[in-house]
């Protein structure tokens, strides 16, 4: 039987907070380990033109070039639990999976992808897994960056905490990609519901709180743990 080949990525530009990235990486080798994937950062700029969290688009190549057989995605601010299961082995390779999911006609105006599919999926791609079928989950947009920018309405407690368009253009492209190509999709939090996975939270990840606030956050999680 040939061995099934993952990785486990996340994204580390312009040496992102190591304080946050030294309580979470940790963790994150932990679970690649644990559910026999490679771990990778991506560090380097493959689309400089481009706000930086564009970057994970680089796992569309990346993908093919390691020749995965399922690619899982955690951004540098998320402590994963030790009990976190392999959703790999619980998932059809036709899914691409996120933690959970927006309705994506507050987030999002609307082109005929999206109305096509109806499905109204905004992507929450902190957390994204999605097999060597699927890699298009991570497509690089096929319209102009000013014109994605357009499309995009963050919501007001986003603006509040100083996220604007730029930082949610990862989500609209997955959005939209899911929309564009007919992903079937599947949250973890339906998954765990269908197959008893106990009523865990298996993931913290705070993306509106300031970095001082959240290291604080993750150590208090993190002692919560026992670990």
């Amino acid at each position: 039987m040939n061995k099934i080949v993952k990785t486990v990525y996340t994204l580390n530009i312009d040496n992102y907070a190591p304080e946050i990235c030294a309580l979470t990486y940790p963790f994150m080798e932990r679970y690649a380990n644990k559910i026999g994937a490679d771990f990778f950062v991506i560090t380097s700029r493959m689309y400089p033109e481009y706000p930086p969290v564009y970057e994970k688009l680089q796992i569309h190549d990346l993908g093919r070039e390691m020749r995965n057989d399922w690619n899982i995605y955690f951004d540098s601010d998320t402590l994963i639990h030790p009990e976190t299961p392999d959703f790999t082995s619980l998932i059809r390779k036709s899914f691409v999976m996120h933690n959970g999911s927006d309705m994506a006609n507050i987030r999002w105006k609307y082109d005929e992808y999206f109305l096509r599919d109806g499905r109204n999926i905004g992507s929450c791609n902190w957390c994204a897994i999605a097999s060597d079928w699927c890699l298009d989950l991570w497509k690089p947009l096929d319209i102009p960056l000013e014109q994605a920018l357009d499309n995009i309405y963050p919501i007001p407690n986003e603006l509040a905490c100083g996220i604007d368009r730029d930082h949610l253009i990862d989500d609209y492209t997955l959005s939209r990609n899911i929309a564009k190509y007919g992903l079937q999709f599947k949250t973890i939090i339906d998954l765990s519901k269908e197959v008893g996975l106990p009523a865990a939270n298996f993931f913290y990840h705070e993306y509106t709180i300031p970095i001082d606030e959240k290291a604080i956050s993750i150590r208090k999680v993190i002692k919560t743990w026992g670990i």
